[in-house]
Formats: structure tokens, sequence, C-alpha cells
């Protein structure tokens, strides 16, 4: 079974919205939806220079989850997301977050 990843490209919305990103999204949304049934890891990076070109957004964030069905899985997560009990920690999305793409990804080749 390969691996299946979700990946997000964000950033605060605005330069206005930094503090609000870090309390919101780090502070809270990305451990929330690791509590996802079937979210096996996560990881969050910050972009430190472009390589060619400029980064595509200031974040990105890597879900790891189990099996290999996309859309299964979003499933899942979508179910997840929208019940209010998912995770008794989950604060209210306070809008600070611009969403630059998001996309599902199965693993075609890795060495480790």
């Amino acid at each position: 079974m390969g691996k299946l990843v979700l990946i997000g490209l964000i950033e605060p919305k605005t330069d206005d919205h930094i503090q609000a990103f870090k309390d919101w999204y780090l502070g809270n949304h990305v451990e929330d939806t690791f509590n996802c049934p079937n979210v096996t890891a996560v990881r969050c990076f910050k972009s430190l220079k472009g390589f060619l070109g400029e980064p595509p957004a200031g974040y990105i964030t890597i879900y790891e989850f189990e099996g290999d069905d996309a859309v299964a899985a979003q499933k899942v997560l979508d179910a997840y997301q929208a019940d209010p009990k998912g995770w008794d920690k989950r604060q209210p999305n306070n809008q600070s977050m611009k969403i630059i793409g998001a996309g599902w990804y199965q693993e075609e080749i890795a060495f480790a």
C-alpha cells in the first residue's frame, strides 16, 4: 500500500493576520487535523527562501493518511472536520488563513 498525502500551501491572509494565523492554524488547526482517525502524521514547514523563483506559499503542510484512496480519505476528513465534537480543543476558524493551493498525492517513489 502506498502513502497518501494531502498537501496544503497556505499563509496568513494579510500581514495583519500573522498572529491570528499562528494562533489558530499553527496553534490549533494542524493538531486538530492530526487527530482525525485516518491521519497518521502531520508536518508543517515555513518557507525560508526561494530556490527557482519565490516560494509558492509561506507554509506547506503535509498530512499523511492511511490507505491509498483519496476519495475515501477525504470523506473521513470532511466528516471529522464537520463534527463539532471531533476534537474537544478545536477552536473556530478565525479566517486568518489564505489557501494558495491544496491537493491529494500518492507516493510514486521513495528513498530513505
